[in-house]
């Protein structure tokens, strides 16, 4: 035994237990993280070719609504704007991005401005602000640019001016951040997809900073509601997200793409619903979205199925992507469910 890999070990589950199919969300609901477009496609196509496919895959998972967070500007964003929200309208909100090159060129941040309005006057429903602004956008004296960048901050500040949420994803899992050691969580993740590792301090600011500017971000902006993508963007820490929600009536959270974080800790996550209902957004993450994404989402939020992969059918024998665990489901009221898929997003505007 001791010379057995582990990559080579799949040990089958021999528990006897609850297996609750959750087909669809007793409201039709929105899906406020998501990706649609082309910015993250391996070939510069469409993540979704058709969307006509994609729209019978949402009726049948009980989806009345996507976020798509891939409309960056310009001439992307039209094209995303024509495919999905002009053409079938009630059905996508599409997100900006702010070009955060002209930073390159000393801007003091009027360019990105003027950008966030053009976008905002052709349609864009938010602005999405991905991590590479904290881990690799540098202005024009190669200095890192922090989330709570005074130049940030007005574009931030824009938004809300214009009735728009903003949807921040700030660092990544903790363990990204961490030694690649063998105590590492996603040790065999960082193997497949090493440019994933933020842990070199010559290079990265660590998490802890990165959350430290997050909430400064947050609390210069009051005016502008925020989603901190994936949990609050510290999936790992629900108290700490607590904590943010507690200080800051305009913080809230999706829970995009942290299923293998909030299913190992349904107890935690319930009690954070039960104390900020209004705050928590239903979203996936999984694109192309698929239903099986979508059902094991609906199984953790509503029943208290245990010990059950995060990814794929429960029969499935492949360790999931993200780590060596399974997942219980959080059994939420059904009162709060309501708010959780559908009403929170309503009153966002998406």
């Amino acid at each position: 035994m001791s010379d057995l890999p582990l990559r080579d070990y799949r040990p089958r589950d021999r528990l006897t237990r609850t297996r609750t199919e959750v087909g669809r969300p007793p409201v039709p609901a929105v899906d406020v993280h998501n990706h649609l477009g082309t910015w993250l496609s391996d070939d510069g196509g469409w993540l979704v070719p058709s969307v006509t496919d994609l729209l019978t895959t949402l009726d049948d998972v009980g989806v009345e609504r996507v976020v798509n967070l891939d409309g960056r500007w310009g001439a992307e964003l039209e094209a995303n704007l024509e495919r999905y929200d002009r053409a079938h309208p009630g059905r996508f909100a599409t997100f900006c991005h702010v070009d955060w090159r002209a930073l390159a060129a000393d801007d003091d941040g009027r360019a990105l401005v003027a950008d966030l309005d053009a976008s905002v006057a052709a349609g864009a429903r938010g602005l999405k602000i991905w991590k590479d602004l904290g881990l690799a956008v540098r202005d024009a004296q190669g200095r890192l640019v922090r989330p709570d960048d005074d130049r940030v901050v007005r574009v931030v500040e824009r938004a809300g001016e214009h009735g728009i949420p903003v949807l921040v994803h700030t660092a990544d899992p903790v363990a990204f951040f961490d030694p690649v050691d063998a105590s590492n969580e996603r040790l065999e993740e960082l193997g497949a997809q090493p440019d994933w590792w933020f842990g070199d301090r010559t290079r990265h600011p660590s998490f802890e900073d990165l959350m430290a500017s997050l909430e400064a971000l947050v609390a210069a902006c009051p005016g502008t509601t925020v989603i901190g993508a994936h949990v609050g963007c510290h999936a790992e820490d629900l108290a700490a997200v607590g904590r943010m929600m507690d200080a800051y009536p305009t913080f809230h959270a999706d829970l995009g793409g942290r299923l293998a974080e909030i299913g190992r800790q349904p107890r935690a996550f319930a009690r954070l619903v039960a104390e900020h209902p209004d705050r928590i957004l239903f979203g996936t993450d999984a694109y192309p979205p698929e239903p099986q994404a979508y059902r094991n989402l609906y199984r953790f939020l509503e029943t208290d199925d245990e010990h059950w992969p995060y990814e794929g059918a429960d029969d499935e024998a492949e360790p999931g992507s993200q780590g060596r665990w399974r997942v219980s489901g959080a059994a939420l009221p059904p009162e709060v469910l309501p708010a959780i898929y559908r009403d929170n997003a309503l009153r966002l505007g998406l």
